[in-house]
């Protein structure tokens, strides 16, 4: 698949880079993508999540009635799940929601998630480009001058480009990674993929090599 190289202005650069079909012409493969986005986003939980049970709640430990005779339920003492602020039955503890998945199974999804990208013409490959200093300003108008400004985006740099990075880290819709970073959810999420030329090349050896 060849793809049109655009200059920073947006404008064509009459040169074209041929995308592998071995990385964005596959066949998708969902469950693989439904697998690592679901691995994803459990790696992002803190799982810090706590609830007290009856034995860490503070209160008198002596019985509150006795056992027979009130006409009522026995009852313990206070902290019983049952009365208002008593402890709480089965609630949350802290644990890891993180799952090992694959090397080979993140491969395929990364690559099933660029093709369905590709197959959308959703992708655009832009020549290497550098700001001189952070400014939201240039990635807006980077972002205009493809047509962008309105879509969710993700930009694909070779390596970490601190003025880039923070240019488009407080814009809403646009997210920047690198090449090495690169992961299925970022790319299902987003509505366009947008890599500079040399990152390409990367990605490519990156899904490509022998596991």
């Amino acid at each position: 698949m060849e793809v049109s190289i655009l200059k920073y202005s947006g404008e064509q650069t009459g040169k074209k880079v041929n995308l592998s079909d071995a990385v964005f012409a596959i066949e998708p493969n969902d469950h693989a993508i439904y697998l690592d986005v679901k691995s994803f986003l459990a790696n992002q939980r803190q799982g810090t999540h706590k609830s007290k049970q009856r034995n860490e709640i503070a209160g008198s430990s002596k019985k509150i009635k006795k056992q027979k005779g009130t006409g009522g339920a026995r009852a313990g003492n206070i902290k019983n799940p049952q009365f208002k602020g008593g402890g709480r039955v089965f609630g949350p503890q802290p644990r890891d929601y993180s799952f090992k998945l694959n090397k080979k199974v993140k491969d395929l999804a990364r690559k099933s998630a660029l093709t369905y990208k590709a197959k959308d013409n959703a992708i655009a490959v832009l020549e290497d480009f550098s700001f001189e200093a952070p400014k939201t300003k240039q990635y807006i108008n980077l972002l205009n001058a493809l047509s962008l400004a309105d879509k969710k985006t993700l930009l694909v740099l070779p390596e970490s480009n601190k003025n880039v990075v923070l240019s488009g880290r407080n814009l809403k819709r646009a997210k920047i990674t690198t090449a090495d970073q690169i992961n299925t959810y970022d790319v299902m999420n987003a509505d366009n993929v947008i890599f500079v030329e040399s990152s390409v090349s990367k990605v490519e050896n990156l899904l490509n090599k022998e596991s």
